[in-house]
Protein backbone atom coordinates (compact mmCIF):
# COMPACT_ATOMS: atom_id res chain seq x y z
CA UNK A 1 0.00 0.00 0.00
CA UNK A 2 3.02 2.25 1.00
CA UNK A 3 4.17 2.55 -2.38
CA UNK A 4 1.28 2.80 -4.13
CA UNK A 5 -0.15 5.46 -2.51
CA UNK A 6 4.13 7.01 -2.68
CA UNK A 7 3.55 6.36 -6.72
CA UNK A 8 0.47 8.40 -6.65
CA UNK A 9 1.91 11.29 -5.34
CA UNK A 10 4.72 11.25 -7.31
CA UNK A 11 2.92 11.68 -10.15
CA UNK A 12 0.83 14.55 -9.00
CA UNK A 13 -2.26 12.56 -9.56
CA UNK A 14 -3.66 12.29 -5.96
CA UNK A 15 -6.17 14.94 -4.33
CA UNK A 16 -6.24 16.50 -1.35
CA UNK A 17 -8.78 15.04 0.04
CA UNK A 18 -7.33 11.14 -0.31
CA UNK A 19 -3.90 12.67 1.52
CA UNK A 20 -6.03 14.06 4.20
CA UNK A 21 -7.57 10.38 4.71
CA UNK A 22 -4.23 8.40 4.06
CA UNK A 23 -2.10 6.92 6.87
CA UNK A 24 0.91 9.55 7.15
CA UNK A 25 3.22 6.63 7.29
CA UNK A 26 2.05 5.73 3.69
CA UNK A 27 3.80 8.98 2.52
CA UNK A 28 6.66 9.88 4.74
CA UNK A 29 9.52 7.98 5.22
CA UNK A 30 12.41 8.12 7.60
CA UNK A 31 16.05 8.81 5.73
CA UNK A 32 18.50 6.91 6.11
CA UNK A 33 22.33 6.97 4.90
CA UNK A 34 23.68 5.52 1.93
CA UNK A 35 24.06 2.59 1.71
CA UNK A 36 26.90 1.72 -0.60
CA UNK A 37 29.53 4.29 -1.76
CA UNK A 38 33.21 4.35 -2.92
CA UNK A 39 35.49 5.98 -0.33
CA UNK A 40 38.07 6.79 -2.52
CA UNK A 41 35.77 8.52 -5.06
CA UNK A 42 34.42 10.48 -2.03
CA UNK A 43 37.34 11.44 -0.52
CA UNK A 44 38.36 13.10 -4.05
CA UNK A 45 34.98 14.45 -4.63
CA UNK A 46 35.01 16.13 -1.34
CA UNK A 47 38.09 18.04 -2.29
CA UNK A 48 36.77 19.12 -5.74
CA UNK A 49 33.81 20.43 -3.79
CA UNK A 50 35.80 22.66 -2.02
CA UNK A 51 38.14 24.01 -4.46
CA UNK A 52 38.15 27.38 -5.74
CA UNK A 53 40.58 26.42 -8.38
CA UNK A 54 37.68 25.15 -10.64
CA UNK A 55 36.55 28.19 -11.36
CA UNK A 56 37.18 31.30 -13.31
CA UNK A 57 38.04 33.70 -10.52
CA UNK A 58 40.05 31.01 -7.87
CA UNK A 59 37.34 32.21 -5.79
CA UNK A 60 34.12 30.49 -6.35
CA UNK A 61 33.73 26.41 -5.40
CA UNK A 62 30.67 24.45 -5.27
CA UNK A 63 30.64 25.24 -1.75
CA UNK A 64 30.50 28.69 -1.84
CA UNK A 65 26.81 28.31 -3.49
CA UNK A 66 25.97 25.42 -1.25
CA UNK A 67 27.68 25.72 2.25
CA UNK A 68 27.90 22.85 4.37
CA UNK A 69 27.68 24.96 7.30
CA UNK A 70 24.54 26.77 6.31
CA UNK A 71 22.55 23.99 5.57
CA UNK A 72 23.54 23.43 2.05
CA UNK A 73 22.67 26.63 0.58
CA UNK A 74 23.89 29.80 0.58
CA UNK A 75 20.86 31.89 2.79
CA UNK A 76 20.92 34.26 -0.12
CA UNK A 77 17.68 34.96 -2.71
CA UNK A 78 19.75 34.09 -5.65
CA UNK A 79 23.18 33.26 -5.58
CA UNK A 80 26.53 35.27 -6.66
CA UNK A 81 28.30 34.05 -9.36
CA UNK A 82 31.72 34.83 -11.74
CA UNK A 83 32.03 38.90 -11.94
CA UNK A 84 29.49 39.64 -8.88
CA UNK A 85 26.78 38.19 -11.34
CA UNK A 86 23.30 37.40 -9.12
CA UNK A 87 21.90 34.53 -10.58
CA UNK A 88 17.94 34.31 -11.38
CA UNK A 89 17.56 31.07 -8.80
CA UNK A 90 17.57 30.16 -5.36
CA UNK A 91 20.06 27.86 -4.72
CA UNK A 92 18.81 24.54 -3.75
CA UNK A 93 20.23 22.63 -0.95
CA UNK A 94 22.97 19.81 -1.89
CA UNK A 95 21.74 18.07 1.33
CA UNK A 96 19.91 14.83 0.65
CA UNK A 97 19.78 15.77 -3.05
CA UNK A 98 20.74 12.22 -4.23
CA UNK A 99 17.11 11.44 -3.60
CA UNK A 100 15.72 14.27 -6.01
CA UNK A 101 14.19 12.97 -8.98
CA UNK A 102 16.45 15.06 -10.99
CA UNK A 103 18.20 18.14 -10.33
CA UNK A 104 18.13 21.98 -10.71
CA UNK A 105 14.50 23.20 -9.95
CA UNK A 106 13.61 22.68 -13.13
CA UNK A 107 14.75 19.53 -13.48
CA UNK A 108 17.40 19.94 -16.51
CA UNK A 109 19.57 17.43 -14.82
CA UNK A 110 18.72 13.94 -14.77
CA UNK A 111 21.10 13.27 -11.91
CA UNK A 112 24.19 14.15 -9.53
CA UNK A 113 26.77 13.55 -11.74
CA UNK A 114 25.14 15.45 -14.37
CA UNK A 115 24.53 18.65 -11.98
CA UNK A 116 27.95 18.50 -10.96
CA UNK A 117 29.77 19.87 -14.58
CA UNK A 118 27.34 22.75 -15.23
CA UNK A 119 28.08 25.23 -12.57
CA UNK A 120 31.81 24.92 -13.25
CA UNK A 121 30.92 26.18 -17.38
CA UNK A 122 27.91 28.46 -16.57
CA UNK A 123 29.48 31.74 -17.27
CA UNK A 124 27.13 33.14 -14.81
CA UNK A 125 28.23 30.69 -11.99
CA UNK A 126 31.84 29.47 -11.95
CA UNK A 127 32.51 31.12 -15.08
CA UNK A 128 34.93 28.27 -16.22
CA UNK A 129 34.85 25.83 -19.16
CA UNK A 130 35.29 22.06 -18.99
CA UNK A 131 38.64 22.32 -20.74
CA UNK A 132 40.13 25.05 -18.37
CA UNK A 133 39.02 23.06 -14.94
CA UNK A 134 40.81 19.87 -16.59
CA UNK A 135 43.79 21.74 -17.62
CA UNK A 136 44.06 22.45 -13.60
CA UNK A 137 43.43 19.87 -12.20
CA UNK A 138 46.25 18.07 -14.41
CA UNK A 139 48.95 20.64 -13.62
CA UNK A 140 48.28 19.57 -9.98
CA UNK A 141 50.91 16.42 -9.40
CA UNK A 142 48.65 15.27 -6.24
CA UNK A 143 45.74 15.71 -7.99
CA UNK A 144 46.81 13.67 -10.95
CA UNK A 145 48.39 10.64 -8.92
CA UNK A 146 44.86 10.60 -6.97
CA UNK A 147 42.88 10.70 -9.81
CA UNK A 148 44.81 7.53 -11.60
CA UNK A 149 44.26 5.56 -8.08
CA UNK A 150 40.45 6.52 -8.12
CA UNK A 151 40.00 5.86 -11.86
CA UNK A 152 42.67 4.19 -12.91
CA UNK A 153 43.35 5.86 -15.71
CA UNK A 154 46.65 8.18 -16.55
CA UNK A 155 44.03 10.66 -18.38
CA UNK A 156 41.67 13.39 -16.33
CA UNK A 157 38.58 13.73 -17.73
CA UNK A 158 34.98 15.89 -16.84
CA UNK A 159 33.71 12.25 -16.30
CA UNK A 160 35.57 11.64 -13.41
CA UNK A 161 35.06 15.04 -12.09
CA UNK A 162 31.79 15.17 -11.62
CA UNK A 163 31.37 11.30 -10.84
CA UNK A 164 33.70 12.22 -7.95
CA UNK A 165 32.05 15.26 -6.85
CA UNK A 166 28.79 13.15 -6.81
CA UNK A 167 29.73 10.85 -5.18
CA UNK A 168 30.91 12.50 -2.12
CA UNK A 169 27.39 14.52 -2.46
CA UNK A 170 25.49 11.35 -2.08
CA UNK A 171 26.77 11.33 1.64
CA UNK A 172 25.54 14.58 1.82
CA UNK A 173 22.32 13.14 3.50
CA UNK A 174 20.77 14.15 7.56
CA UNK A 175 19.25 11.16 9.03
CA UNK A 176 18.11 11.10 12.73
CA UNK A 177 15.95 14.41 12.95
CA UNK A 178 13.05 14.49 15.95
CA UNK A 179 10.67 13.67 13.28
CA UNK A 180 12.46 10.44 11.93
CA UNK A 181 12.63 9.28 15.32
CA UNK A 182 8.70 9.77 15.94
CA UNK A 183 8.21 7.70 12.26
CA UNK A 184 10.60 5.19 14.04
CA UNK A 185 8.22 4.38 16.69
CA UNK A 186 9.21 7.15 19.17
CA UNK A 187 5.70 8.61 19.68
CA UNK A 188 7.25 10.86 22.65
CA UNK A 189 9.55 12.79 20.28
CA UNK A 190 7.21 15.51 19.32
CA UNK A 191 5.82 18.13 21.36
CA UNK A 192 1.59 18.51 21.52
CA UNK A 193 2.19 21.80 19.27
CA UNK A 194 4.41 19.72 16.86
CA UNK A 195 2.06 16.64 16.35
CA UNK A 196 -0.57 19.40 15.73
CA UNK A 197 1.13 21.31 13.19
CA UNK A 198 2.22 17.52 11.84
CA UNK A 199 -1.99 16.67 11.71
CA UNK A 200 -2.08 20.14 9.95
CA UNK A 201 0.52 19.37 7.36
CA UNK A 202 -1.11 15.94 6.36
CA UNK A 203 -5.02 17.19 6.66
CA UNK A 204 -4.42 20.26 4.75
CA UNK A 205 -3.00 18.06 1.78
CA UNK A 206 0.65 19.31 1.80
CA UNK A 207 1.45 15.47 1.86
CA UNK A 208 0.12 15.19 -1.33
CA UNK A 209 3.79 17.25 -2.88
CA UNK A 210 5.68 16.91 -0.20
CA UNK A 211 6.55 13.07 0.79
CA UNK A 212 9.06 10.42 0.71
CA UNK A 213 12.20 10.38 2.71
CA UNK A 214 12.57 14.13 1.51
CA UNK A 215 9.83 15.01 2.06
CA UNK A 216 9.49 16.19 -1.22
CA UNK A 217 12.18 16.48 -4.42
CA UNK A 218 10.10 13.60 -6.00
CA UNK A 219 7.88 15.79 -8.47
CA UNK A 220 7.07 18.65 -10.51
CA UNK A 221 3.90 21.16 -9.57
CA UNK A 222 3.09 23.92 -10.67
CA UNK A 223 3.63 27.27 -8.44
CA UNK A 224 0.46 28.84 -8.50
CA UNK A 225 -2.34 26.13 -7.96
CA UNK A 226 -4.90 27.94 -6.99
CA UNK A 227 -3.92 31.41 -7.07
CA UNK A 228 -0.96 33.35 -9.40
CA UNK A 229 2.03 33.37 -7.92
CA UNK A 230 3.77 36.83 -8.38
CA UNK A 231 7.64 36.71 -8.92
CA UNK A 232 10.05 39.02 -10.39
CA UNK A 233 12.44 35.89 -11.32
CA UNK A 234 12.69 35.30 -14.86
CA UNK A 235 12.63 31.76 -13.95
CA UNK A 236 9.67 29.62 -16.17
CA UNK A 237 10.11 26.33 -14.59
CA UNK A 238 10.65 23.19 -16.67
CA UNK A 239 9.31 24.63 -19.85
CA UNK A 240 12.47 25.70 -20.33
CA UNK A 241 13.61 21.79 -19.98
CA UNK A 242 10.46 20.51 -22.40
CA UNK A 243 9.37 23.28 -24.51
CA UNK A 244 5.63 22.56 -23.49
CA UNK A 245 3.82 25.41 -22.30
CA UNK A 246 1.50 23.08 -19.98
CA UNK A 247 4.95 23.08 -17.85
CA UNK A 248 4.86 26.83 -17.50
CA UNK A 249 6.15 27.41 -13.71
CA UNK A 250 6.05 24.12 -12.68
CA UNK A 251 9.18 23.45 -10.43
CA UNK A 252 10.58 20.67 -8.45
CA UNK A 253 9.10 20.36 -5.38
CA UNK A 254 12.16 20.97 -2.66
CA UNK A 255 12.56 18.50 0.24
CA UNK A 256 11.67 20.19 3.74
CA UNK A 257 14.17 18.26 5.35
CA UNK A 258 16.36 20.93 7.78
CA UNK A 259 14.02 23.81 5.81
CA UNK A 260 15.00 26.09 9.20
CA UNK A 261 17.89 26.15 7.54
CA UNK A 262 17.58 26.41 4.21
CA UNK A 263 16.01 30.22 4.31
CA UNK A 264 14.82 31.45 1.87
CA UNK A 265 12.46 29.94 0.44
CA UNK A 266 10.94 29.12 -2.91
CA UNK A 267 12.84 29.29 -6.53
CA UNK A 268 12.89 33.38 -5.99
CA UNK A 269 13.69 33.60 -2.97
CA UNK A 270 10.65 35.64 -2.18
CA UNK A 271 9.80 34.00 1.38
CA UNK A 272 12.35 35.32 3.78
CA UNK A 273 11.14 33.62 7.06
CA UNK A 274 9.07 29.86 7.37
CA UNK A 275 5.84 31.44 8.59
CA UNK A 276 6.02 33.54 5.72
CA UNK A 277 6.39 30.70 3.29
CA UNK A 278 3.64 28.81 4.99
CA UNK A 279 1.21 31.41 4.64
CA UNK A 280 2.26 31.92 0.89
CA UNK A 281 1.72 28.11 0.78
CA UNK A 282 -1.43 27.87 2.08
CA UNK A 283 -2.83 30.53 -0.25
CA UNK A 284 -1.43 29.50 -3.73
CA UNK A 285 -1.09 25.83 -3.66
CA UNK A 286 -4.28 25.49 -1.53
CA UNK A 287 -6.27 27.76 -1.40
CA UNK A 288 -6.19 28.12 2.51
CA UNK A 289 -6.00 30.93 5.10
CA UNK A 290 -3.92 29.20 8.42
CA UNK A 291 -4.73 31.44 11.53
CA UNK A 292 -1.35 32.46 13.29
CA UNK A 293 -1.60 29.42 15.54
CA UNK A 294 -1.74 26.93 13.02
CA UNK A 295 0.62 28.58 11.00
CA UNK A 296 2.70 28.49 14.37
CA UNK A 297 1.90 24.72 15.12
CA UNK A 298 3.03 23.88 11.09
CA UNK A 299 6.19 25.73 11.42
CA UNK A 300 7.03 24.10 15.09
CA UNK A 301 6.72 20.78 13.05
CA UNK A 302 8.94 22.09 9.96
CA UNK A 303 11.73 22.08 12.51
CA UNK A 304 11.66 18.84 13.54
CA UNK A 305 12.50 18.08 10.21
CA UNK A 306 16.43 19.30 11.02
CA UNK A 307 18.47 16.29 11.14
CA UNK A 308 22.29 15.44 11.93
CA UNK A 309 24.02 17.80 9.73
CA UNK A 310 27.57 16.56 7.62
CA UNK A 311 30.39 16.32 10.09
CA UNK A 312 34.19 15.98 8.26
CA UNK A 313 37.27 16.91 8.51
CA UNK A 314 37.42 19.87 6.00
CA UNK A 315 40.33 18.60 2.89
CA UNK A 316 43.50 19.96 2.62
CA UNK A 317 43.76 21.26 -0.90
CA UNK A 318 46.99 19.87 -2.90
CA UNK A 319 49.06 22.85 -3.80
CA UNK A 320 49.25 24.65 -7.31
CA UNK A 321 52.32 24.05 -8.99
CA UNK A 322 54.67 26.35 -10.97
CA UNK A 323 52.82 25.45 -14.22
CA UNK A 324 49.46 25.95 -12.64
CA UNK A 325 47.35 28.27 -14.53
CA UNK A 326 46.78 31.24 -12.42
CA UNK A 327 43.46 32.73 -11.60
CA UNK A 328 41.44 35.44 -13.46
CA UNK A 329 40.47 38.03 -10.59
CA UNK A 330 37.17 39.62 -11.68
CA UNK A 331 36.02 43.07 -10.30
CA UNK A 332 32.62 44.48 -9.98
Amino acid sequence: MRKILLSIAVFGLMSVSAAAQADPGDFIEPIMPPQSINLGMVDLGKKLYFDPRLSKSGFISCNSCHNLSMGGTDNLPTSIGDKWNQGPINAPTVLNSSLNLAQFWDGRAADLKAQAGGPIANPGEMGFTHTLAIGVLESIPAYVREFKQVFGKDKIDIDQVTLAIAEFEKTLVTPNSRFDEYLLGKKDALSADEMAGYQLFEESGCVACHNGAAIGGNSFQKMGVVEPYKTKSSADGRVAVTGKDADRFNFKVPTLRNVEMTYPYFHDGAANTLPEAVDTMARVQLGKKFTREENTKIVAFLKTLTGDQPNFTLPILPPSSDTTPRPTPFSK
